[in-house]
């Protein structure tokens, strides 16, 4: 892959809703146990692979999903953001506590080098380029 090459080949949203992600019943009735909110992700290209921040707020170590299989990168987690024992909430912003989100990969990334980060309700994912998508100098010799 060149220099000028889009970073929306490397790493695509799949396919879903924008807002909330909801998988039907048979009858066509989204079943609220399996709604999700959709988190702002920014991916950021630099020489040598891609960077994505996904805001995931509440959601802890221990209940983030991340899976690659095959080109597809899929992050899921559940928020623990609850009331204090004792109060109630009169007005919820959010009532969804799941997120999921997931991107196609290029064949140009090295899925098998992913590094993640979790700190302060942002995920962090760092995905290098594949050595064969890596810029190399050749040197040329003198006859």
């Amino acid at each position: 892959m060149n220099s000028s090459s889009n970073i929306m080949q490397m790493a695509q949203p799949a396919r879903q809703p924008n807002e909330v992600a909801r998988h039907a019943r048979p009858g066509g009735e989204p079943r609220q146990s399996e709604a999700a909110l959709t988190p702002p992700v920014d991916v950021i290209e630099d020489a040598n692979g891609i960077t994505l921040y996904a805001d995931l707020p509440g959601v802890s170590r221990d209940k983030l999903n991340l899976q690659v299989e095959s080109d597809t990168l899929t992050i899921e987690g559940e928020s623990d953001l609850a009331a204090p024992q004792g109060l109630t909430s009169s007005h919820t912003e959010v009532g969804l506590a799941r997120f999921r989100r997931a991107f196609t990969l290029s064949k140009e990334l090295d899925t098998e080098r992913v590094e993640a980060e979790l700190a302060q309700g942002v995920l962090k994912l760092r995905i290098p380029k594949a050595a064969h998508a890596q810029p190399r100098r050749i040197d040329v010799k003198l006859a």
